[in-house]
């Protein structure tokens, strides 16, 4: 089907429920090189050395169809230990790709190559990749495009754009200090915009060319550390699609809010008056009296080709948002950044498609989990210690049911271990049902030091797991605390997708809350953001045998312990079970060999 202009009064029904005609094309095998390498970029007066792959900030995109299979050879050039993480990817059969160091693989060794190897039957949409070692993914990431092979249900669009939210940090990543470190600027595909000046010069910022009438699909990926971001463009409204890789019943609005780690899917159409349109993007925080981090908001161009007709000048003639002339262009109207309700109802807005891959919600549950997400200490290197305002004695840890993880210290991944049964299992600690108090965890008392803080900031650190049997349907309330801060949560479930059926403020209460489930046409998702100072429910189905990351995106959450392995067991046929390992990966005896002759630095023990 060819793109075409829309009268403005046939746009909003025809963008949605127009289907591309069925291709009848086979599957394909698409591969790639990735090297990673450091490259001196320039930005603020300063050089900064930076890790990458291809030499781009965002890395190369990987385009394919449903079904297709990808081969990605990955070259590590660069000094430190790496891994590739294809998120939202759902690895079925393939733990073993999923590129989490020392859970489903080693780490690629400077110097030293590793190919990725996976197929993307059943899935569709926006993903992305990126590395999965800590802060490293600030800039070592990139888009994984998942086309329909039949047809997505909505018109197909004039062009379709990236646009990745990222930061920009003039330290060297590797050696960060998570707890007293922030970015210098918040970026739209690699850009920093014309918000940041070095001596008086304009930072480059993203332009997107458009021509009246035409529809834009705009794939935004949050590939930032820290923040969520709400994303506006002047004159202009967004429809919702897609989040997620999963299709949503369309939704209208001017705000996107968008969560590290998630993807969102949505049309524009240019649809305004000819001219210049800012499109911002602002990281949002919990207000005070949480630690208060910079605002560093970044801005990018919409702008109107001058190659239209006066047709097209007719066809948007009081188009929505009124009209931008001259050299500065119409800015939108910014939430504050401590307006976590407008994310709060976002969310709340999306529900699932009618679509023949979105599966109809589980209605039994054989598992419940409650995960309390917060802040604690433990005491450095195991000693005994007091907690006391001055004393450098304790460790600020994140926690999960008040357990910090910590990798086992072992020379085989743990998913090598899994599949040979080996004693290096028994090292792991179960994840609770429950955390181990109850108490009021919304208590904004609880941010700052005080007695009854003290009495449950104490925790401890473990490898902290959780089996379930193949098959088993899961149902997790998430509930974010007030304990020591009072930030959302947006947390990301490896090898499986979610039904995310509510989210509420306040304690989650069951007899209460129940009731609010949708359990017709909730959202799918891979990662859920738990608001602040409330709760969100999902369930899934652990029907993908292996070791899977369940972690908070927030990267500095993640380095501090807020973790937890689903571990999947093996169902009872050759169909449901764990392959063994491919025939070119790397185990462990061929790894340490390599070990032995290479010395690096490591980050944060990877």
């Amino acid at each position: 089907m060819k793109s075409r202009s829309l009268p403005l009064a046939a746009t909003t029904a025809a963008i949605f429920f127009l289907s591309v005609a069925a291709l009848s094309v086979g599957t394909a095998v698409v591969e790639h090189t990735f090297v990673v390498s450091q490259v001196n970029m320039t930005h603020l007066c300063r050089e900064t050395l930076v890790t990458v792959v291809n030499g781009q900030l965002p890395g190369p995109a990987i385009d394919v169809t449903e079904g297709d299979s990808v081969v990605v050879h990955v070259v590590n050039k660069s000094p430190y230990n790496m891994t590739i993480h294809w998120h939202g990817v759902k690895q079925r059969l393939n733990c073993w790709a999923d590129g989490v160091p020392m859970i489903t693989q080693h780490p690629i060794l400077p110097d030293h190559n590793f190919t990725y190897r996976f197929d993307v039957s059943g899935q569709e949409g926006t993903l992305w990749w990126h590395a999965h070692v800590p802060l490293l993914r600030a800039t070592v990431h990139g888009t994984f495009i998942i086309r329909p092979r039949h047809g997505a249900p909505f018109l197909k669009p004039h062009k379709e754009i990236p646009i990745v939210i990222g930061e920009w940090w003039v330290e060297d990543l590797a050696f960060v200090d998570t707890t007293a470190e922030y970015n210098s600027a918040s970026t739209i595909n690699g850009k920093l915009g014309d918000l940041y000046n070095c001596s008086g010069a304009m930072e480059e910022g993203y332009k997107l060319d458009v021509e009246p009438g035409k529809i834009y699909l705009l794939r935004v990926i949050n590939a930032a550390l820290l923040s969520e971001y709400y994303l506006k463009i002047a004159g202009h409204k967004f429809t919702v699609v897609a989040a997620d890789a999963n299709y949503i019943s369309p939704y209208t609005t001017d705000i996107i809010a968008i969560a590290p780690g998630q993807t969102v899917d949505a049309l524009v159409v240019a649809d305004a008056s000819p001219g210049r349109y800012y499109m911002i993007a602002l990281p949002n925080q919990p207000p005070k009296p949480d630690f208060q981090s910079p605002v560093l908001v970044t801005r990018g161009i919409v702008q109107y080709s001058n190659n239209h007709s006066s047709g097209h000048d007719e066809l948007v003639r009081g188009g929505a948002g009124g009209s931008s002339s001259g050299d500065v262009p119409m800015s939108p109207e910014m939430p504050d950044n401590h307006d976590n309700m407008i994310s709060f109802y976002f969310r709340g807005n999306l529900t699932s498609l009618h679509h023949p891959r979105h599966l109809p919600v589980p209605g039994r549950i054989d598992e419940r989990l409650f995960i309390t997400l917060g802040l604690g200490s433990v005491c450095r290197q195991g000693q005994s210690c007091k907690r006391g305002d001055n004393t450098t004695d304790n460790l600020i840890v994140a926690t999960m049911n008040n357990v910090s993880f910590q990798l086992p210290t072992v020379s085989t991944p743990l998913l090598e271990a899994h599949y040979y049964n080996t004693s290096n299992m028994e090292l792991l600690q179960e994840l609770p049902d429950v955390p181990p108090r109850v108490f009021n965890f919304t208590d904004l008392s609880l941010i700052q030091t005080g007695p009854k803080e003290k009495k449950l900031e104490p925790t401890s650190k473990a490898a902290l797991a959780r089996r379930f049997r193949y098959g088993a349907v899961v149902e997790v309330v998430f509930q974010s605390t007030a304990l020591m801060q009072s930030d959302s949560n947006p947390m990301h479930l490896h090898g499986h997708d979610m039904f995310v059926l509510a989210q509420g403020h306040g304690n989650y209460d069951m007899v209460r809350d129940v009731a609010k489930y949708n359990l017709v046409n909730p959202p799918v998702t891979n990662t859920v953001l738990v608001p602040r100072l409330g709760w969100v429910a999902v369930r899934f189905v652990a029907d993908n045998p292996g070791i899977w990351y369940m972690h908070c995106h927030y990267e500095f959450h993640l380095t501090m312990g807020m973790v937890a392995l689903f571990i999947v067991e093996d169902g009872p046929t050759e169909s449901t079970s764990l392959p063994s390992p491919p025939v070119d990966f790397l185990v462990s005896d061929e790894y340490n060999l390599q070990n032995e002759k290479t010395k690096l630095p490591q980050i944060n023990g990877i």
